[in-house]
């Protein structure tokens, strides 16, 4: 008989089939965008973009924007949106195992073309390596601008020390 602990493992390394619940932040101001692959089970479950606790995006972006750190959904968007930066993510759904990029498979991308046509959006930015492969894959070609590869803020990413990200994501605002 599997205990409880047996079942959560084995959910959590099952392939799932996920797919992007929650929208594209973005106003028609929006200049920069960053763009992730997929929302992670943390981040799904609480409905916004890098909500896993041990995520460095938004002390990283606080820090390069200085702002004080955001605590809510609300004062995460009016920081982006202060700013004139839009985040969303690449995929649209894809089949994944718990939050590991390098188990997606079974892509379906957003339509990054179309947010852009709502914005005055021209630089592009993807948090992380999958993203970039991802976003050069399927959708360079569709919007006509490179993305600049930054690197991951995940916790898997813990090899890169919060001052070298600090320094990375500075470039998203010398737009």
């Amino acid at each position: 008989m599997a205990t409880k602990k047996t079942l959560a493992k084995t959910s959590k390394n099952a392939r799932t089939f996920v797919t992007h619940e929650f929208p594209a932040l973005f106003d028609a101001n929006s200049e920069v965008l960053l763009l992730g692959s997929i929302p992670s089970p943390k981040s799904r479950e609480q409905g916004f973009y890098y909500g896993h606790p041990q995520n460095r995006f938004w002390k990283i972006l606080a820090s390069v924007l200085n702002e004080p750190l955001p605590a809510t959904i609300d004062e995460k968007k009016s920081m982006l949106l202060k700013h004139h930066i839009a985040l969303w993510d690449v995929l649209d759904s894809c089949t994944i195992i718990g939050a590991s990029d390098m188990s997606i498979e079974d892509v379906v991308p957003n339509d990054i073309a179309s947010l852009l046509a709502k914005t005055k959006i021209k630089l592009i930015f993807c948090t992380g390596a999958t993203a970039h492969k991802l976003y050069e894959k399927y959708c360079e070609k569709s919007t006509g601008i490179k993305a600049v590869k930054l690197p991951s803020t995940s916790p898997a990413n813990c090899a890169v020390k919060f001052e070298a990200l600090v320094e990375a994501y500075k470039e998203v605002t010398r737009s």
